[in-house]
């Protein structure tokens, strides 16, 4: 067991390390810096809001529906990062790459994806063709977070986890 733990460590390492090393370029750093901020609490909740108050229906239902997954996608976030203290990436791996101000606080999981997630994945159940359009922006903000240097790629997939399934359980019990 604790070689396969090594093993999966190492495949992470390597990972990030293609994502955030490999992969830089200009261009990349110019669209992923600005992208990631889809994730952050001011565009979640503000276009969130926005859209339950100003959309027809049934969007404005939607829009709140994205509202109530993305307050309970961050229970387990905010329990997760008490209970697991995982430090960042740039701490721990020499030669990461970062950006403007990093984060300091606790890497596991990501917000920035359980946000983009918890938000898009209502919208995407009520209309699968806007999978082809939310799902990949969605992935680019998990990308984004391993490629500022701020995340791990499990942190990145337990995010994306816990957003989708706050975003199904909300659209499932929806009354």
């Amino acid at each position: 067991m604790n070689r396969l733990v090594v093993k999966l460590l190492q495949w992470e390492h390597g990972v990030f390390k293609f994502i955030n090393g490999r992969l830089h370029n200009r261009f990349l750093n110019f669209w992923l810096y600005y992208l990631t901020h889809l994730g952050g609490a001011t565009f979640t909740i503000s276009c969130s809001l926005l859209l339950w108050f100003a959309a027809p229906a049934p969007w404005g239902n939607v829009a709140f529906k994205s509202l109530v997954a993305l307050a309970v996608s961050h229970i387990p976030v905010a329990i997760a990062k008490k209970l697991y203290p995982r430090v960042r990436p740039y701490f721990k791996l020499p030669g990461t790459n970062t950006f403007r101000n990093p984060l300091t606080d606790h890497s596991f999981p990501s917000g920035h994806t359980t946000a983009i997630f918890s938000v898009t994945v209502p919208f995407m159940a009520q209309a699968p063709v806007l999978m082809i359009v939310l799902l990949p922006i969605a992935m680019l903000v998990g990308i984004s977070r391993i490629y500022l240097g701020l995340h791990y790629p499990s942190d990145v997939l337990a995010g994306a986890t816990l957003g989708s399934s706050a975003a199904l359980g909300t659209v499932a019990f929806w009354p």
